[in-house]
């Protein structure tokens, strides 16, 4: 993983405001995959429009390029990663580095090019861009995927970190999904910003309609946070 200040990160911040005001992040209760009850949900099938998509690009492409993590295209899983990495493309060509991106099918396809892998052949170090990961299933089959085409698995660029104990059959996990992916699976974990980072967020902004959520997602991180 990255060794920025979580916190302290202005990216981070920057971005944090950003999926607020986008309303991609929003606060309330809301039920995680995991049936806990989360204060807070980010939803990146909001960077709906063009001006937002191209956004969330810029953030994602500055964070791969700080990070020094090398690799030669991305790849998005289906479906939320496929937007994902076509845009961060766009954004890493319009920084000067022109890289291609491949995406996968949830069914293959028998007819025309068919299987499962679309777009530029999977071939080198291959950066999977995701929004999130919860559990890290889509990670596993990403792998599984680049793997079977002869390419090397070098990173993971996500949106954010939740920082939360994974959850197995209704039993809290001693990792995040972040760090078996780092730990387990031996990759990087790029992420534009993270938990602490939203309680950074939270903490200074001057937006008083957020003050009242501070606490509950403390108190969610003193939970089940790693």
């Amino acid at each position: 993983m990255t060794t920025r200040q979580e916190g302290t990160d202005a990216l981070a911040q920057e971005f944090v405001q950003f999926a607020v005001e986008a309303g991609v992040l929003r606060f309330g209760e809301f039920k995680t995959k995991a049936g806990r009850l989360s204060p807070y949900f980010f939803n990146a099938g909001g960077f709906d429009d063009g001006a937002k998509l191209g956004r969330v690009a810029q953030f994602y492409a500055r964070r791969l390029v700080a990070s020094g993590l090398a690799f030669d295209m991305l790849f998005g899983p289906a479906y939320k990663g496929i937007t994902l990495a076509a845009a961060v493309a766009i954004e890493l060509a319009r920084l000067g580095r022109n890289v291609p991106f491949a995406y996968n099918r949830k069914e293959a396809k028998d007819h025309g090019e068919g299987g499962t892998l679309v777009g530029a052949p999977v071939r080198g170090r291959v950066v999977i861009v995701d929004d999130v990961v919860s559990a890290g299933t889509s990670v596993r089959e990403s792998i599984a995927l680049i793997n079977a085409a002869g390419a090397t698995p070098a990173g993971v660029a996500i949106a954010l970190d939740r920082q939360e104990k994974g959850a197995e059959g209704g039993v809290d996990q001693p990792i995040s999904a972040v760090q078996y992916i780092t730990s387990v699976l031996g990759l990087k974990v790029c992420a534009i910003a993270s938990l602490v980072d939203l309680l950074h967020y939270l903490r200074v902004s001057g937006d008083g309609s957020l003050a009242p959520y501070r606490q509950a997602v403390q108190a969610y991180r003193d939970r089940y946070g790693v």
